[in-house]
């Protein structure tokens, strides 16, 4: 029994998710439009965000400014070698480089330091935007229509907040200061090398243009693949997660084999894009270095001839050096990082596309009381379709009164389940109105209107909880005794007293040291707590033993003993007694009246019994 009531988070079992965690990697399709919602979602830390470039900037500068002085001490140990050479009477300023040593020490500690506090900034800052982001998703998602979740697979619905949120962390974390770093190491180690010589930065520029344009090639020629990597990732874990999930199945049919060979298929696809991706990738680390070499070499010979005449001190050649192997540092973070923003604003994009998504209509401002319903349901005019070209339900009307037991019945794929969605408010009708005590349905908060409902269904669910915990999520608030009370009119207690724990026992992650018998006679025990005036049954005693089949119908009709109950049915034998049948074929009500009404009349309803009793007496 689900109670609407609640919404305690817990971890709950039931059948397998489709579609896989791995979202593929693409390019954003509004690159702009995602960038700017990105960037209010860190309006709120700009001030943290502006002192992290602040001193992301001047741990760069530090850290920049430290060749240009180990120059210095070269020099000074250059000057002391030949002085003593040519024995002047002077030698090496040890005390100068000390001095220097010393400053360098000092600027490297100071840079650390900034570098430390701006990535501890960071670091929280990442972590907010992605508790704001998962906790935004999280009422999102509570907020969304059914429809959406109709579209949409639960793998899909779990890699936004999973994946594509990981995937802002962890880029936002990185990227924004790599990308300041990256600028500012750029632009001033071109200013510390033009103050040393702009002949030779010019050479070292004009390698510049050479380096972007192969890594561009480059960068182009991996996308692709690291976009297929992704999507076979992708498929490689909604496998992995279909298969270990549903693993007892795949055993059961002997589809291992067939298991194993679609996984080597995938896991092929996945080494062919994921080698090429990170071959092509790995080709930028030695273009750089064959390009920076190119320009190393002609600035060592310019160097030389410069230090040879005296233009340029033999330390200045040495920072020159260091900064020119610098150089192409910040390129290659920045060519890196488009790729690295692209994933994230794609991953940002997906995540703001669901936020964007058409929101449930809002429940009215001046909702009607539940205090006093009874549980009459009126169907007036109802008119229905999931989308508004193909209407499926036409023109149905129906009186229940309370304590009337309704059957819906119909063959697999006939529409029963649209009647208890509409019941519950996860779809409004099209057109007409559905009345509970004379009140439309409508004129409730869903909330209200969902807590007069009790569900028993075919498919039990449970949590990774004790049974007592499992129970009590009929009602949270309920007493230990009221829980005990309530199972034994389930016909649950003797059972649960046989087992060592008793009701203390932990259910596994499974609710595998259960029957399946057993966890729906706990899915009614959480009916009986709740005592909702309105049942929704769905029969669930096909996958049972005869003696556990007549305890869950005992408790079934216990449970619906004055109360207003709609039964789907799938064994028409079971509801000879119902005072009210709807008989559903292709999402339409082509029937509805008595057992013995329908029978009578000779049309679908005759056919689908008939048709069961002679499957029986086969």
């Amino acid at each position: 029994m689900e109670n609407k009531n609640s919404s305690k988070p817990r971890k709950m079992h039931g059948g397998p998710m489709g579609g896989g965690l791995g979202a593929p990697t693409e390019k954003a399709k509004d690159f702009k439009g995602t960038l700017k919602k990105l960037l209010k979602y860190l309006g709120r830390y700009k001030i943290a965000i502006i002192i992290v470039m602040i001193f992301a900037i001047l741990s760069t500068i530090f850290s920049i400014v430290g060749p240009k002085i180990l120059g210095e001490a070269t020099t000074i140990l250059f000057e002391g070698i030949m002085n003593m050479i040519s024995e002047n009477g002077l030698g090496i300023d040890f005390n100068g480089i000390k001095n220097i040593l010393l400053t360098l020490l000092v600027l490297y500690i100071i840079s650390a330091a900034f570098s430390y506090i701006q990535g501890l900034i960071m670091t929280k800052v990442t972590m907010n935007v992605t508790y704001k982001m998962r906790k935004d998703i999280s009422h999102k998602i509570n907020k969304l229509p059914l429809s959406y979740f109709d579209r949409k697979t639960q793998g899909e619905v779990l890699s936004y907040i999973t994946n594509d949120v990981d995937t802002v962390s962890q880029s936002l974390n990185q990227g924004i200061t790599q990308i300041i770093t990256s600028i500012t190491m750029l632009i001033g180690i071109i200013v510390m090398m033009l103050s040393i010589s702009w002949q030779m930065t010019i050479i070292a520029i004009l390698v510049l243009p050479v380096a972007i344009g192969l890594i561009t090639g480059v960068v182009k020629k991996s996308q692709k693949y690291f976009i297929k990597q992704q999507e076979y990732l992708g498929n490689v874990n909604g496998h992995i997660e279909e298969m270990y999930t549903n693993h007892t199945i795949v055993r059961a049919f002997n589809g291992q084999k067939a298991s194993t060979k679609q996984f080597e298929e995938y896991n092929k696809n996945l080494y062919n894009a994921g080698w090429k991706s990170q071959f092509l990738s790995g080709l930028m680390p030695p273009i750089m270095n064959f390009v920076s070499n190119l320009g190393y070499v002609v600035v060592c010979i310019m160097g030389g001839y410069y230090a040879s005449t005296g233009t340029i001190t033999v330390g200045n050649i040495q920072s020159f050096i260091q900064y020119m192997r610098s150089f192409n540092q910040p390129i290659s973070q920045m060519a890196n990082l488009s790729n690295v923003i692209q994933s994230t604003m794609a991953a940002a994009e997906r995540v703001f596309e669901l936020l964007d998504e058409k929101e449930e209509i809002p429940d009215t401002t001046t909702p009607a009381s539940v205090d006093n319903i009874e549980g009459n349901v009126e169907f007036k005019n109802v008119h229905f379709g999931y989308t508004s070209d193909k209407i499926i339900i036409n023109d149905f009307s129906a009186s229940v009164k309370k304590g009337q037991k309704i059957a819906i019945v119909g063959p697999t794929g006939a529409g029963k389940t649209t009647i208890v969605k509409l019941l519950m408010r996860y779809y409004d009708v099209t057109s007409g109105a559905i009345l509970l005590d004379g009140t439309d349905i409508r004129n409730f908060t869903r909330d209200d209107l969902r807590s007069q409902f009790g569900m028993v269904l075919q498919d039990t669910w449970s949590f990774n909880e004790t049974i007592m915990e499992n129970i009590r999520y009929g009602r949270l608030n309920a007493s230990d005794e009221e829980v005990v009370k309530a199972a034994k009119e389930a016909q649950v207690d003797h059972f649960v007293r046989t087992l060592p724990e008793g009701y203390n026992t932990l259910l596994n992650e499974e609710s595998t040291n259960i029957s399946q018998g057993q966890k729906q006679l706990l899915t009614i025990a959480r009916a009986f707590l709740a005592d909702p005036k309105i049942l929704i049954l769905d029969e669930a005693t096909s996958s049972v033993d005869t003696r556990t089949e007549i305890l869950i119908q005992k408790a079934m009709e216990s449970l619906m003993k004055g109360r207003t109950s709609f039964v789907i049915a799938h064994r028409l034998s079971t509801i000879r007694d119902a005072d009210m049948i709807l008989v559903m074929n292709q999402g339409d009500i082509v029937e509805q009246g008595t057992h013995e009404e329908l029978l009578q009349k000779g049309g679908f309803y005759e056919k689908l019994y008939n048709s069961q009793f002679e499957e029986v007496e086969d």
